[in-house]
Parts: structure tokens; C-alpha cells; sequence
């Protein structure tokens, strides 16, 4: 298991994996450019070598990129498929030249058409974007919170998508604040949790189970193309729709639920990346990197 960090390549790429390392990471995840606009890294001007000498140097394991937020694959807006293909092919080609895990990506939302109204356009896009990119660039499509008619906040849409492309090249990425946001309980202390947090009448039924986020990605066969982990706690109770991250043990997830699903062996196999708030607000620090090692029985 790698326990790793989002981490800034504010300048120069060389300088990301100190950083992770600065933090007790052995692992990292970037973004290309701002999340919060289009343009992101001409892949002809990465340095390649620098970041990859840097990486060796700083014993940093594993590596992925995180796509901008703005993608939206399953728009009705051509010009804004089109804007997020193209930037999600340039990160893909960064992927591959740069020896990167994958290109973590929220394909969009269906915008309230409904999943299958979009299954189609979303599976010729990632093709499309796929047989475009470098044989070692790997997509990795994010599960969502269930906000905003979000793609992927139920894992039978990733099975599905997966299936519709058909490609060792496609995979997927788990982020815990969104799985917990989503309704998926990764461990046995969910229900009980769920019962306290209950204070609107017929919000939950007192008689179903929450999905178990580990039963489900088993049902799904979705093991072997589980490529990472998002860890983070969440602001908001179970089952909220909100995408609302915290810092470990300061959220809503109980770090006995934690425990229990770093703890299985399939998970045990993966990076683990954090995306939290950080203890000064800036970002994953050394402390957030510390409770997860905990949790994870890694140290």
C-alpha cells in the first residue's frame, strides 16, 4: 500500500515529488494546470525527465493526474464536449509519456436526462479519447457524490461504462467523502451511525441496509479496475448528495469503517491519495498523511 497526496507543481513538475515526500507521502497526484480552467500543460513542454529523476530521488511510488473540474463528457453542449475531450487527451498523452498511474476524471453529469439518455455519447467519447492517446495512458473514471445528476455516484454506471468500452485502458477511482455521500458504508458501524444522524423522519428507513461499498464493488466485479483511492472524511452526513471534504477523524466517516476497509487485502494493493482540507486549509499536510497511515496500519 502507497499513502500518498495531491500536491501542487507550483514551480516546475520537478518539484512535486519533494513535496509529497516533504509530507511523508510515497505517492502523489497533480493536476496539469488550474482545475478550474481549461487550459492545462502543452504535453511537448512537460519536463519529463526532471520529474521522473525527482521521483526516483524521492522514492515516490506511484503517480497520477487529476483531470480539470470542468469536464463534462456527457453534455448536450457540443463545444463543451469538445473543450473536454481535448483536455482530457492532453492529459492523457502526459499520462503516458510521463509513466503516470492514470488520468482521474468526473466525466460529468447527465444534467437530469438521466443516465441512459448519455450511456452512449459517454462511451463513444472515452473511446474515442482513448484510441487518440498513448498505449500507456490510463483513463480512470471517478465515482461522484450524487449531486447534480452526476455521472458514476452508482457504481453500476462505471460497470456499465466499463463494458461499453471495453478497454484494459479504462479503469476507475474510489473517493471515500463521495462513496459515503453516494450511500455506500464501508463498514459495519454504518447503520448505527445512520440512526443517529436520522433527526428528519423518513429520510432513511429504519429497515434497509445501507450498501456495503466492498459488497458492491464485489458484486460489480470492479476490483481489477480499481486503480486508487481517494481518501478523504466527509463534512456531511451519509447518504447527503454533498461533496463536502474533511480532514481524517473530522468528518462524518467512522475511522472504525475506515479501518476496516484499508484493512481488506484487495485495498491493501492500491494508492491511497489524499484530497483533504489540510490543517491549515492548504492542502494535505503531514498530519493528514499520518492519521491515514494509522488507519491504514501501514505505520
Amino acid at each position: 500500500m502507497l499513502i500518498g497526496a495531491h500536491v501542487s507543481t507550483a514551480g516546475g513538475w520537478a518539484l512535486a515529488p519533494g513535496r509529497a515526500r516533504a509530507i511523508g507521502a510515497d505517492a502523489m497526484q497533480i493536476f496539469t494546470g488550474s482545475p478550474r480552467v481549461w487550459k492545462g500543460a502543452d504535453p511537448d513542454k512537460v519536463d519529463y525527465e526532471g520529474m521522473l529523476a525527482a521521483q526516483k530521488r524521492e522514492g515516490i511510488g506511484a503517480k497520477f493526474i487529476h483531470a480539470t473540474y470542468l469536464i463534462n463528457l456527457a453534455s448536450d453542449n457540443p463545444a463543451l464536449v469538445e473543450k473536454s475531450r481535448n483536455a482530457l487527451i492532453a492529459d492523457m498523452e502526459i499520462c503516458g509519456r510521463g509513466g503516470f498511474g492514470g488520468v482521474v476524471v468526473h466525466v460529468g453529469s447527465h444534467q437530469g436526462r438521466g443516465y441512459g439518455a448519455v450511456r452512449q455519447q459517454l462511451t463513444t467519447e472515452i473511446s474515442g479519447i482513448i484510441a487518440k492517446t498513448p498505449d500507456e495512458g490510463v483513463f480512470l473514471i471517478e465515482n461522484s457524490a450524487g449531486q447534480n445528476g452526476k455521472i458514476a455516484s452508482d457504481l453500476e454506471e462505471i460497470r456499465d461504462l466499463l463494458d461499453g468500452v471495453g478497454s484494459k485502458r479504462l479503469g476507475w477511482c474510489v473517493d471515500t467523502c463521495h462513496a459515503h455521500a453516494a450511500g455506500y458504508a464501508f463498514g459495519k458501524n454504518q447503520r448505527s451511525k445512520i440512526r443517529d444522524q436520522n433527526d428528519k423522519p423518513g429520510l432513511f428507513d429504519e429497515k434497509a441496509r445501507p450498501k456495503m461499498l466492498v459488497d458492491e464493488i464485489e458484486r460489480l466485479k470492479l476490483w481489477g479496475s480499481l486503480r486508487c483511492v481517494h481518501v478523504n472524511d466527509s463534512r456531511d452526513p451519509f447518504g447527503s448528495g454533498r461533496d463536502r471534504h474533511a480532514n481524517l477523524g473530522e468528518g462524518q466517516i467512522l475511522e472504525a469503517d475506515f479501518r476496516e476497509f484499508f484493512a481488506h487485502p484487495k485495498v491493501a494493493k492500491l494508492s491511497l491519495i489524499l484530497e483533504v482540507p489540510g490543517m491549515d486549509g492548504k492542502g494535505p499536510d503531514a498530519e493528514n498523511i499520518k492519521r491515514l497511515a494509522k488507519l491504514a496500519g501501514s505505520k
